[in-house]
């Protein structure tokens, strides 16, 4: 069996098939991310065909600096973040809803706006922590199912986890700015774990 690489390689070599098998591999995980970031299966569902569609035309430009399962895992993301600043002005629920309801109407601006912030910061990370913090802090994976997806070493997810992490909790920081006591309390950006960073990732961005 060929692997993500090969199929990639031979998708943009002109096989007619290439793709599809990829595709067909690694479709079910793509369809989680994308229905845990977005909270909404019709949302979903279109991000991941834009995300899929996006991948098939830009196959061309895999550099091979970033395992094939989190290049595509990055393209989801992005995707879902096109969605999610399309539908800024609709109700949707907050990030780390674990459900696959359709978004509570009652939810307010204020959350469409934080939640459109939170992704827009995850977008700005390097496509190895995004990857990684959207399958364990987003979908809700643990950390060795996310290293089998992404076919890295356990603690080689828990550094960039924890990299990732540290980059949000500056980039997010306004968010720890108190609120008047009659408002809602502040959402607190997420923190830097306390992991030990492994000797492989210690020059990693």
């Amino acid at each position: 069996m060929d692997d993500d690489a090969t199929l990639l390689r031979r998708h943009t070599e002109g096989d007619p098939d290439a793709f599809g098998e990829l595709v067909l591999r690694h479709r079910d995980r793509l369809w989680a991310v994308a229905l845990r970031t977005l909270g909404d299966r019709e949302e979903a569902a279109d991000a991941l065909q834009d995300a899929l569609l996006s991948a098939f035309r830009a196959a061309g430009g895999y550099r091979g600096d970033a395992q094939v399962t989190t290049w595509l895992h990055r393209i989801v993301v992005n995707a879902c973040i096109d969605r999610t600043r399309r539908r800024a002005s609709r109700p949707t629920v907050p990030l780390d809803e674990r459900t696959d309801s359709v978004p509570d109407p009652r939810d307010d601006t204020a959350t469409v706006d934080l939640r459109h912030e939170l992704l827009a910061a995850l977008a700005s990370l390097p496509v190895d922590q995004a990857a990684a913090l959207v399958l364990v802090d987003v979908e809700g994976h643990s950390v060795q199912e996310a290293a089998l997806m992404l076919e890295v070493p356990i603690g080689t997810v828990k550094s960039r986890c924890a990299r990732g992490r540290t980059r949000l909790a500056v980039t997010l920081g306004h968010l720890r700015t108190p609120r008047n006591p009659t408002s809602p309390p502040a959402v607190q950006p997420p923190q830097p774990a306390d992991q030990t960073i492994p000797e492989e990732e210690a020059q990693a961005p």
